[in-house]
C-alpha cells in the first residue's frame, strides 16, 4: 500500500497541497480574526454581498462568450476581452449624444435600450469578424495556432480602437433616475446595482433558454458534442459557429453596458481585467458549461467583493480592498491546480484533451 501511495503521490503533489493548506489556513484564520474585531456591521456585509452579486452578473455575461466558444471549438478566444470593450467604448458616444439632447434623463429606459442595442450590435459584429477572418481559416490547425492568433487579434483590436477613438478615457453620463437608492427588506440598494443584477439575470435566462430550449440551441449542443456527426445529421456547422460567436458577442456587449453603470469610465484597455476575471469564472464553474459559468461568476463576484475585507482585515493587512484582483487570480491558480475541470465541468477524456 505504501509503495502504491509513493507511485501516485509525487513531491510536486505534496508541495502543491502544502501551498493549498497554507492558503486555506490563512483564509480561516483571517476570517475568524475579522469577525472577532466586529469592524463591519451587518448592513455593511450586505452591501458588499449586493455589490458582489452585481459584479458576478457582469462576469457571467462575459464568461458566456468564453464558455460557448470553447464548447463549440474547444479553443479559448482571448480576443473576447476586446469584443467586450468594443461595445461600450462605441456606445459611449451614443450615450453622450442622448445626454446632450436631454433624452437620457427624460426617457432613461428607452435610452438605456438604445445604448444596449448599439453596444450589443458592435460587439456581435466584432465577434463575427474575428470568427470569419481569424478563426475559420485555422479551424483544423493545431490548437496552439488559433490561441496565438487570438492573442494577436486582441492586441490588434486594442490599438485599432485606440487609433480610432484615442487613448484617453471617456465617462458615461450619469442617469438621474438611477442616482438614488431604495430600501428592500431593510437593505439599502442603489438603483444602479438593482438594474445591473436584474439585467444580468434576464440576459442569463434568455441565453440559457436559447441554448436549452430552441432548435438552434439543440444544434449548438450537438455540434459541441461531435461536429462531424452533427454535420452528417444535416446541421450546418458553419452557421452554428457563426451564431455562437454572435450570441457570445452580444452577451459581452450587454455586459459592457452594465459594467459601465457600475464603473462609468471606458477606454481602449478596459476589457483586460474584467475578461480575465470572467475567464476565471468560466474555469471555476467548468469551461464549456453554461450554468457553470453563471455559478462561477457569482462565486467570484462575491469573493472579490466580500473576500478582501473578510479574509485580510483580520490579518492586519492595510487597505485589503486593493487586493481584490489578487484574490481572483489566486482562485484561478488554485482551480487550475486542484480542479481543472471546474465545479460543474465534466472529466475531459484523453481524446478531447
Amino acid at each position: 500500500m505504501l509503495r502504491t501511495w509513493r507511485q501516485h503521490i509525487t513531491l510536486t503533489d505534496i508541495f502543491i497541497w502544502v501551498i493549498g493548506l497554507v492558503i486555506a489556513a490563512a483564509v480561516v484564520w483571517g476570517t475568524i480574526s475579522t469577525l472577532r474585531l466586529h469592524l463591519y456591521t451587518s448592513s455593511g456585509w450586505l452591501d458588499l454581498i449586493i455589490r458582489g452579486l452585481a459584479l458576478g452578473g457582469v462576469y457571467a455575461l462575459i464568461a458566456m462568450g468564453y464558455t460557448m466558444v470553447y464548447g463549440i471549438l474547444k479553443m479559448i478566444n482571448f480576443a473576447h476581452s476586446e469584443v467586450f470593450m468594443s461595445g461600450p467604448f462605441t456606445a459611449v458616444y451614443v450615450a453622450l449624444g442622448l445626454a446632450k439632447s436631454g433624452m437620457l434623463d427624460k426617457q432613461p429606459i428607452i435610452s438605456l435600450a438604445i445604448i444596449s442595442v448599439v453596444s450589443m450590435g458592435v460587439s456581435a459584429g466584432i465577434a463575427l469578424l474575428l470568427e470569419r477572418i481569424c478563426y475559420r481559416p485555422l479551424r483544423n490547425a493545431p490548437r496552439l495556432v488559433p490561441l496565438i492568433t487570438a492573442i494577436g487579434a486582441s492586441f490588434f483590436l486594442q490599438y485599432t480602437f485606440r487609433g480610432l477613438f484615442g487613448s484617453g478615457s471617456y465617462g458615461y453620463p450619469a442617469i438621474k433616475a438611477l442616482q438614488q437608492s431604495f430600501t428592500f427588506a431593510g437593505i439599502q440598494i442603489y438603483k444602479t446595482q438593482a438594474v445591473v443584477i436584474v439585467g444580468a439575470m434576464v440576459m442569463m435566462l434568455i441565453l440559457y433558454g436559447i441554448v436549452q430550449w430552441t432548435k438552434i440551441g439543440k444544434a449548438m449542443r450537438a455540434v459541441s458534442e461531435d461536429k462531424e456527426a452533427a454535420e452528417l445529421m444535416g446541421i450546418d456547422v458553419d452557421r452554428i459557429i457563426v451564431f455562437t460567436f454572435a450570441l457570445g458577442g452580444a452577451s459581452a456587449g450587454a455586459a459592457g453596458v452594465l459594467y459601465s453603470l457600475l464603473f462609468p469610465v471606458v477606454n481602449f484597455y478596459m476589457g483586460f481585467i474584467p475578461s480575465i476575471k470572467a475567464f476565471t469564472a468560466a474555469v471555476l464553474g467548468g469551461i464549456g458549461n453554461v450554468p457553470g459559468a453563471f455559478l462561477g461568476a457569482v462565486i467570484l463576484g462575491l469573493l472579490e467583493s466580500v473576500g478582501p475585507n473578510l479574509f485580510l482585515t483580520g490579518l492586519g493587512i492595510p487597505s485589503p480592498s486593493q487586493l481584490k484582483d489578487a484574490i481572483a487570480f489566486i482562485v484561478l491558480v488554485l482551480i487550475l491546480i486542484f480542479r481543472p475541470t471546474g465545479l460543474l465541468g465534466e472529466r475531459i477524456s484523453k481524446d478531447k484533451a
